[in-house]
């Protein structure tokens, strides 16, 4: 442990006692030799300047024992009568009380300015300590890095490596080990007076008032209302730690992680909570649409089956098939919205893995169109271009081929008949990109921020006569946006110059292995 009393004036010399010396010979041969010209006062004056001086580098007992040596000598030799303890006149027993009760409040006054200014030294050196340790935990974000700064810190302190203990979580029990993390490879002694110190959240250990006989300080990693985070164990001598001061430091700077941890952990349960309550909202609202829109599809099929069944003999061939082709369509609308509803939820939960192939963009896009015209377009008003030569693209067929027929489908709702909707592939830079673009309204400016989040619906666009636009749970454009990001991509929304929408996936461009790379053999015929 570093010794302050060494930060002292002393260290302007490298012998401070000669210094001292020094100053007492040249003062002595000042007053002898002028004695015959310089009062007994202007001596008097000289030796309390010199008792002065001698103080600043004297330890205060030496110098208050130095300086009574001094007024006894002065006594001896320039005091009549001379070469004697004797005083004749009233006058000179004042003057050497003087003396030595001036020198001695002198060199008191500069003894408690040393204490003053190592305190001082040594508070500037714990706040620059704190600062130092506080900016190295706020650059590390891995517990083991804030604990390796904790460990130089104290070990700058107490001059001994410590052994740390910190936690990951707020279950302190030896026996839950993905629960904390050691530093400083303790023992099994150690760690049992490091799991005491967390449970007790106590100090203990020489100069602690606890169980001061151990070889080691025990120090808690203090956070918020009486709760440690870690523990910290420094090999420490007894007789180092009778300046309170370090003590304080050292936990002062363990408290410092503590703290931290704690404001961690209060934040991790935050985002847990913020979390939790976030997808309850989503799911509460996920219900509410889901059960708003599935109640119009519903009252449609049941009518139209209860009226085949109650008077399909007295209805005509026409309205049979009418009756027969609205139950059809509204249960292709029920499983469109129950399939967008169960990729929105697969795609948002953690760990969805696609199942990736490399696919011709001609045949996603060719697909995707086929389906919309055989389920969406009666009127064949759907165009599709591609341009030549385009390479392969990395995708989930399945998924891709649902969202280019979401975007489909939402551009043939919103754009009247015979209004065209247009499926545009093409190359741009280093991304393969696919366009549907309508010839609708359009999108107000401030919507087009909020198209792609769930439940926005219909109300976002004007001028579209088709009731048909109106319904759905608004989950379709936030499954296409999740299915984008899910390969990589991102959907766009770009207004197009000559009125409508153009939405766009844009999908990176990778090199797609050659044939000789791939492997030729069927799965499950492996040699």
């Amino acid at each position: 442990m570093q010794d302050d009393d060494t930060i002292t004036p002393r260290r302007m010399a490298r012998w401070p006692w000669a210094w001292a010396c020094a100053v007492w010979a040249l003062a002595w041969l000042l007053m002898l030799g002028l004695d015959r010209h310089i009062g007994l006062a202007q001596a008097a004056i000289t030796l309390v300047l010199a008792s002065a001086l001698a103080a600043i580098w004297l330890p205060t007992l030496a110098s208050l024992g130095t300086t009574l040596l001094a007024v006894m000598a002065f006594d001896w030799f320039l005091v009549p009568p001379r070469h004697a303890f004797a005083v004749d006149l009233t006058e000179d027993m004042l003057l050497l009380a003087e003396i030595l009760i001036l020198s001695w409040v002198v060199t008191g006054l500069l003894a408690r300015g040393r204490v003053l200014a190592t305190r001082a030294r040594r508070s500037a050196r714990h706040a620059d300590q704190m600062r130092r340790l506080g900016d190295a935990l706020r650059d590390a974000e891995d517990p083991l890095r804030r604990g390796e700064a904790l460990s130089r810190a104290l070990k700058d302190l107490l001059g001994e490596p410590p052994k740390l203990l910190l936690l990951r979580n707020e279950t302190p029990t030896p026996e839950d080990v993905p629960a904390s993390t050691t530093l400083g490879d303790p023992g099994a002694d150690d760690l049992v007076g490091m799991w005491h110190c967390v449970r007790l959240c106590r100090q203990f250990g020489p100069g602690t008032g606890h169980e001061q006989e151990l070889p080691a300080l025990y120090l808690p990693l203090r956070g918020a209302e009486g709760e440690a985070f870690g523990a910290a164990m420094i090999p420490v001598v007894p007789a180092e730690m009778r300046d309170d001061e370090v003590l304080v430091q050292a936990q002062a700077l363990c408290d410092q992680l503590g703290q931290l941890l704690h404001r961690a952990r209060t934040q991790r349960l935050a985002e847990t909570a913020q979390a939790r309550a976030q997808g309850q909202a989503v799911r509460n609202a996920l219900l509410a649409a889901i059960s708003h829109d599935y109640r119009t599809p519903l009252a449609a099929i049941m009518g139209a089956a209860s009226s085949l069944r109650d008077q399909g003999g007295k209805l005509a061939a026409e309205q049979r098939e009418r009756l027969a082709q609205s139950i059809v369509a509204e249960t292709r609308q029920l499983s469109r919205l129950t399939d967008n509803t169960l990729q929105l939820v697969r795609l948002d939960a953690p760990g969805v893995q696609l199942h990736l192939d490399w696919e011709s963009p001609d045949e996603l896009a060719g697909v995707a169109v086929e389906r919309a015209r055989k389920h969406h377009d009666p009127e064949r008003r759907i165009k599709v271009w591609a341009e030549p030569g385009l390479p392969l693209v990395r995708c989930d067929a399945v998924l891709f081929s649902q969202m280019l027929e979401n975007l489909i489908d939402n551009a043939l709702k919103y754009s009247d008949p015979p209004a065209p909707v247009e499926l545009d592939v093409r190359r741009h830079g280093e991304h393969i990109v696919f366009a549907v673009r309508d010839s609708g309204p359009g999108i107000e400016p401030q919507w087009r921020e909020k198209i792609f989040d769930v439940f926005q619906r219909g109300d976002w666009r004007s001028g579209s006569s088709n009731s048909a636009a109106q319904r759905g749970a608004g989950v379709g454009l936030a499954v296409c946006r999740s299915i984008a990001l899910a390969h990589g991509g991102e959907l766009k929304l770009r207004q197009r110059s000559q009125g409508g929408s153009s939405f766009e996936c844009w999908l990176p461009e990778e090199e797609a292995p050659r044939v000789d790379e791939r492997d030729p053999t069927p799965d499950g015929a492996r040699p």
